[in-house]
């Protein structure tokens, strides 16, 4: 089809640019294929985050409540309709691996043994220029067979004969990227992950029995759904492509998305694989920045203290399975997020643990889990094996079973925080600020996926762990010993965690000062930013030393 007439693109580089290789991405056709999306959907995606904003204040302040939307009652009522469901490659997904697009983790995933691979571009992936194109060649690398790592110690890995399944997770709708400009504005940072990625792959995936498949992070509506399904139907149709060729996986990671996951099926139902709940840190970052203000009913114990089995998270996960089940969609679980090797009785703990809860997904009805480690794929696997009896040759999916048995979820379940119980403590004050100010620190420094504490802490993390330190100062919560959460005690364990992690590091290069500002900035202030990432990437990861290329 004829190109739409678009503006003038230029790629800002970083010091050092360019990058041989970086041309093999950068071509001047994929970049017209970017102006072309941008072209198109660039208005929509502005006026969807203005009405994103305006809703999330109106919410925030008690003006508006979720509920399930009355407009949209008769797609939920209707029983006939169906989403495309699985294409080749995605009818096992038992386990899945979550791992960012970074070299040595790309050939790790791919050999985990997982079932499929979130190549994670958004909450594992600190969005420098650098990552986002080196992780857009790693994909070309494996696809095209010659991804291969090379140790110190002179031992080359190479992607394995029987690799996972890729799925590309692109940056949320929240973000722009810097780097590309349009008409001297940023474009949106999904639509370059996913253009890249479907320009120079999806031809190829199909010829290799695969496709290309994405995850859809950070959803809040239908809406935005739809400009998905738009995005991709105009993007099948301009390479060519049959319409239904794409395949979508979406986390209902906010509050929002809850009370609409069915129309989010529906927008998204010709290429729509399934729904997951892997994002259980997001949903409860997105339920205290939507709802946290509002009062003391909605306030959070330690987060160490929040596990799956509250009973509003079970309302969540309830939902997803039963939705899924009606539309014919794949569920997949929570992520597991423990880091096993460094001590073998907190290894032997932590995996009985895992085992544990997988079982409880796989008799929930989930057709799979997802883990953020090579090391807890058995582990899972072994669970729904159990469950789906795969391995006397079933169709290893439960989404074909009905669960007529299953209690109605309302409103004032999926919103019932109170339920958690629990309690506050210095111990999660405290916790909560070294994460945020350990994980800060490698994502300044280009990292998104770091082990703090044995767990694989990710962007999603960090943001809950700055947004329950917000929320208990601006309740003044009362500590398990009584003392109340003030600004100043919050600097003062700070100032500690600092000193600490500085004497870790020693010599070795940091970014601790600048972690402590982004910190205070979105922690401690009267209001609360909706994104870590949106500030910090614009004040610390964004270079403007020239323009690369102007098309």
């Amino acid at each position: 089809m004829p190109a739409p007439r678009g503006g003038r693109i230029e790629v800002i580089g970083e010091p050092g640019e360019p990058r041989e290789r970086f041309r093999e991405i950068l071509t001047p056709q994929a970049l017209e294929f970017l102006i072309a999306l941008d072209t198109v959907f660039a208005a929509r995606w502005a006026g969807l985050l203005a009405a994103r904003r305006e809703r999330r204040l109106l919410l925030a302040s008690g003006a508006a409540v979720l509920d399930f939307l009355p407009e949209t009652a008769a797609i939920r009522a209707d029983e006939s309709w169906r989403v495309a469901g699985a294409a080749p490659g995605l009818t096992d997904r038992r386990v899945e691996i979550i791992a960012p697009t970074q070299r040595t983790a790309t050939v790790t995933a791919l050999n985990s043994g997982a079932r499929v691979w979130l190549a994670d571009f958004a909450d594992t992936t600190a969005p420098t220029w650098f990552n986002v194109i080196a992780g857009q060649l790693n994909l070309l690398d494996a696809i095209e067979g010659r991804l291969e790592v090379t140790t110190p110690t002179g031992r080359r890995h190479r992607v394995g004969p029987d690799p996972a399944t890729i799925v590309v997770r692109p940056r949320g709708w929240h973000l722009s990227e810097h780097h590309l400009l349009i008409d001297g504005r940023p474009m949106s940072a999904s639509l370059v992950d996913f253009g890249l990625y479907f320009f120079h792959c999806a031809r190829r995936q199909l010829a290799r029995g695969s496709g290309p498949y994405f995850c859809l992070p950070k959803l809040e509506g239908h809406r935005e759904a739809r400009l998905w399904n738009d995005v991709f139907v105009f993007a099948q149709q301009r390479l060519g492509l049959a319409r239904g060729t794409i395949r979508a996986t979406v986390p209902i990671e906010t509050v929002p998305a809850a009370f609409e996951m069915e129309e989010i099926l529906y927008e998204l139902r010709e290429h729509c694989a399934g729904l997951n709940a892997a994002g259980r840190w997001d949903y409860v970052f997105s339920l205290l920045k939507t709802v946290g203000a509002r009062g003391e009913a909605f306030v959070l114990p330690d987060r160490d203290q929040l596990t799956m089995t509250a009973p509003f998270l079970r309302a969540h996960t309830a939902l997803l399975v039963r939705t899924c089940h009606r539309r014919g969609a794949h569920a997949i679980g929570a992520t597991a997020a423990f880091v096993p090797g460094r001590d073998p009785e907190v290894d032997a703990r932590a995996l009985d643990q895992l085992r544990r809860d997988t079982q409880r997904d796989a008799d929930d009805g989930f057709d799979g889990s997802s883990v953020a480690h090579p090391g807890l794929v058995a582990v899972c696997e072994a669970a729904f094996d159990a469950r789906l009896d795969a391995r006397l040759g079933a169709v290893p999916r439960q989404r074909d079973r009905p669960r007529p048995d299953d209690e109605p979820v309302t409103a004032a379940d999926l919103l019932d925080v109170a339920s958690a119980a629990g309690t506050v403590t210095e111990a999660g004050l405290r916790g909560s600020i070294a994460v945020a100010l350990r994980y800060l620190d490698a994502w300044l420094r280009g990292t998104g996926a770091v082990a703090i504490f044995d767990v694989m802490t990710d962007a999603a993390t960090a943001e809950l762990a700055r947004c329950q330190v917000w929320q208990w100062i601006h309740h003044g919560t009362r500590l398990a010993d009584g003392r109340p959460v003030t600004r100043e005690l919050a600097e003062r364990l700070l100032a500690e965690e600092l000193t600490v992690l500085c004497a870790e590091r020693g010599s070795a290069p940091n970014r601790l000062d600048e972690a402590r500002e982004v910190f205070v900035e979105t922690a401690l202030g009267e209001t609360l930013p909706e994104f870590f990432t949106t500030v910090a990437y614009t004040d610390y990861l964004t270079k403007r030393p020239r323009a690369l290329v102007r098309l």
